[in-house]
């Protein structure tokens, strides 16, 4: 009988160790939960949707498809506000294409997981069941894809860049909308049909241009007849 109440007391205390653990633990949460909504903290959400800084006048990059007439191809893009122009150089940074700011449609940043091939590599050479954990590994690209005006075709293309990480790909798409006048909606850059093509001054600042049509009053030629005045009645 004493045996069983000693069980008895020994369940019991273990109950009130487990319940006051989870209680303990309840508060933290809350009180972790409290400190991040303080005013001065920052949570990820806004370190997400903060502006990215300027991006460089030129990065690494690989050429991934899109553009007729040119293979997929590692080197760099640069920002040339000379020419208001995207331009891609290969590794021996000889010009092989450029997309102008104006003829953007949209400029998106996209990611696509992918598992290396010397995951899959080494799964294969592993027994079969062990090599698991090597398939579930993929790693997260980060591309620019722009949809753009062809303008010698005068049809639409895709085209996209793999950039090195997260960081550049945020400071080349918000860089680009900014020099190419685009609109951000939500996480990508698009141009509006009511939007006109901008300029980028030498100082950075963008500035919209419009044409003002005006007409001229036909001039009299030689031997033209007079017209006829209006009689009084």
């Amino acid at each position: 009988m004493k045996k069983a109440i000693r069980i008895t007391s020994a369940a019991m205390a273990l109950v009130l160790s487990v319940a006051t653990l989870g209680t303990i633990g309840s508060a933290q949460r809350t009180q972790s939960v409290g400190e991040q909504s303080k005013p001065g903290t920052t949570s990820d959400a806004q370190v997400m949707t903060a502006t990215p800084p300027p991006a460089p006048a030129t990065v690494k990059a690989k050429y991934e498809g899109g553009v007729v007439g040119y293979a997929k191809s590692d080197g760099t893009l640069s920002f040339d506000d000379t020419n208001r122009r995207l331009l891609f150089r290969n590794k021996e940074q000889k010009e092989l294409f450029s997309v102008p700011y104006d003829v953007i449609v949209s400029a998106i940043a996209d990611t696509q997981a992918r598992r290396p091939t010397a995951a899959n590599v080494a799964a294969g050479a592993i027994p079969y069941g062990l090599g698991l954990p090597m398939l579930l590994f993929k790693k997260k690209h980060r591309y620019l894809t722009l949809q753009y005006r062809d303008p010698d075709t005068k049809s639409e293309g895709v085209t996209s860049f793999k950039m090195e990480n997260k960081d550049t790909l945020a400071s080349v798409l918000y860089t680009l909308g900014q020099k190419a006048g685009l609109t951000q909606r939500g996480d990508a850059f698009i141009r509006r049909a009511d939007n006109a093509p901008s300029q980028v001054d030498a100082s950075g600042s963008t500035t919209t241009t419009t044409t003002t049509t005006t007409t001229t009053p036909p001039q009299k030629q030689p031997g033209d007849a007079p017209k006829a005045q209006p009689q009084p009645l």
